[in-house]
């Protein structure tokens, strides 16, 4: 009986000591007033409880990232689902020349490296470099915008694979009998392929929300929230409050409201994994 924890254990022991002691580490610091003179001297580190998390939700500043991430994510999320799924459509097409020529082209922007996209598109929204003289990414209405177009670009290859494997997932058969029904290509995709789909597209459209909540290289690089922390993020203020400011109990506690809506975000995929 002891065989089978001997082998586990190495396992056990880095996820304990690499996940579940920082996230403790972290709980209890969300619980103190830690900043730079702290952490000079532990002896000016004061237990403070839940008050960082009163100031957190006073915080203008904070209501205005959670916005900011909720819009990332409901028009980002479903621009970035919609385009999979259009793309995946495409993609296994049978009609289609060189599928794999196009899933490698849709997929290279996924395995670029972030910072280096959101350097580019920087450029590309400069007015007087890119090919438009609009400031995107200096007005406060279009930053937002110009942000979800670029980590759409950015990150829909990966659920287009997702899709892929769904929609090879669907057996030939049902095509050709509601072909024999005399359905058309518009009917079949309503009627078999969105209802089998349904189990993969809850799956990808709560990754991709769960993704999304932590927006940060986007923003950090491009605008650095601005203008007028129009386009702050969570996890931006998180690293402003902790790493610019030293504020690291009040950075704690961002982190576990964001940790606690991720978790819930998980907690509805496991749902939507047993009711489909």
């Amino acid at each position: 009986m002891r065989s089978p924890w001997l082998f586990v254990a190495p396992a056990l022991a880095v996820i304990v000591a690499f996940f579940y002691v920082p996230v403790l580490a972290g709980l209890v610091l969300s619980a103190t007033d830690c900043d730079i003179y702290a952490i000079a001297s532990l002896d000016n580190l004061r237990w403070i409880g839940l008050d960082n998390y009163r100031r957190l939700f006073d915080d203008p500043r904070f209501w205005v990232a959670l916005r900011n991430t909720g819009v990332f994510v409901v028009v980002g999320g479903t621009l970035s689902v919609a385009t999979s799924f259009a793309a995946a459509l495409a993609v296994s097409a049978r009609v289609v020349r060189w599928r794999a020529v196009f899933r490698t082209v849709f997929f290279a922007p996924v395995v670029t490296t972030l910072v280096a996209v959101a350097v580019v598109w920087r450029y590309l929204y400069h007015p007087r470099l890119g090919p438009t003289s609009i400031d995107w990414l200096g007005d406060p209405r279009l930053v937002m915008p110009a942000i979800i177009l670029m980590a759409v670009w950015k990150n829909f290859g990966f659920n287009m694979v997702i899709f892929l494997a769904g929609l090879q997932a669907i057996p030939e058969r049902l095509y050709e009998a509601a072909r024999l029904d005399g359905a058309s290509p518009a009917q079949q995709l309503r009627w078999v392929t969105l209802p089998l789909l349904v189990p993969t597209t809850v799956f990808v459209l709560l990754m991709t929300a769960i993704g999304h909540f932590q927006l940060f290289a986007e923003p950090y690089v491009m605008t650095q929230g601005g203008p007028g922390d129009a386009s702050l993020s969570v996890v931006l203020l998180m690293y402003e409050e902790g790493f610019r400011w030293w504020n690291m109990g009040y950075a704690a506690a961002v982190a576990f409201v964001l940790f606690a809506i991720i978790l819930t975000l998980s907690a509805l995929r496991l749902v939507g994994r047993r009711v489909a």
